[in-house]
């Protein structure tokens, strides 16, 4: 399962609803072909800000991309998707290997799974059992033009 793993400033993309770009957030990384992400909470100052330094946010999985006339790449929801904004999972303690790996290693945005190695390959598998039995996102009843809001990201 290719999985994409980045990290985040801010809240409210994806929102409450698990859609991913709905402040047009990651632009272009959106269409990128993935079949589950994860998000993560940067270590700069706007993710401590905003309290989600270092922390699991979001977590979806097989994803379905929307056309977002305007935006910088399509509106994503997921067949199943789990926010853990209001839980405090610090990835340095239950993904320690991938945890390095995003901010100490090799520090980047934004990773594919495959350029991982086997011990934080197995992280990201873990982390994505978490939501196994997880709700979908919403995604019925989908308008053919979705309106994505801009936000400053």
């Amino acid at each position: 399962m290719r999985t994409l793993i980045y990290k985040r400033t801010h809240n409210g993309d994806p929102d409450e609803k698990g859609r991913f770009g709905i402040h047009d957030c990651m632009g272009v990384v959106r269409g990128y072909s993935y079949d589950a992400v994860i998000g993560i909470g940067g270590s700069g100052g706007e993710a401590r800000a905003n309290g989600i330094a270092y922390k699991l946010n979001w977590i979806g999985v097989g994803p379905h991309r929307h056309e977002c006339p305007g935006g910088r790449g399509p509106l994503v929801t997921f067949d199943r998707f789990v926010s853990f904004e209001d839980q405090d999972l610090d990835l340095r303690i239950i993904a320690p290997d991938l945890a390095q790996r995003m901010y100490v290693t090799r520090p980047a945005r934004l990773i594919f799974d495959e350029s991982l190695s086997p011990a934080e390959q197995t992280d990201v598998k873990r982390l994505l059992k978490r939501i196994k039995n997880s709700p979908p996102s919403v995604r019925t009843n989908m308008p053919k033009r979705i309106k994505c809001f801009k936000k400053a990201c």
